[in-house]
């Protein structure tokens, strides 16, 4: 039904940005939530920050003032903006997504895209 691709990852320097982006496809009339989780190595997954459909969005602490999420819903794309990134922000980052509306049903997921690796190292 629906799928969730992510692309962007890839390594930076400390210091550095990087731009996350993630494209779901399928019968989608309008989709609730659009986000980002990550999964940094041998550590639980964690929110990253989401964006809703009305416009509100939630930041992890540790990301607050440096990652930016931004979403067109025209599009049903979401991005994540990384920048000041530091070796502690490297993880496997997923696309996230809830309350997926098509034409005749609802889903209220989530969805989860394969993830892309961001690694932040000198």
């Amino acid at each position: 039904q629906v799928q969730l691709v992510e692309s962007g990852g890839g390594l930076v320097q400390p210091g550095g940005s990087l731009r996350l982006s993630c494209a779901a496809s399928g019968n989608i009339v309008s989709i609730n939530v659009l986000g980002w989780y990550r999964r940094p190595p041998g550590k639980e997954r964690e929110l990253v920050a989401v964006h809703t459909r009305t416009g509100s969005t939630n930041y992890a602490d540790s990301v607050m003032g440096r990652f930016t999420i931004s979403r067109d819903s025209a599009k049903n794309t979401v991005h994540l903006q990384m920048n000041e990134l530091k070796p502690e922000d490297t993880a496997i980052y997923s696309c996230y997504a809830a309350g997926i509306s098509g034409p005749t049903d609802f889903d209220a997921g989530p969805f989860w895209g394969q993830g892309t690796q961001v690694t932040v190292s000198s």
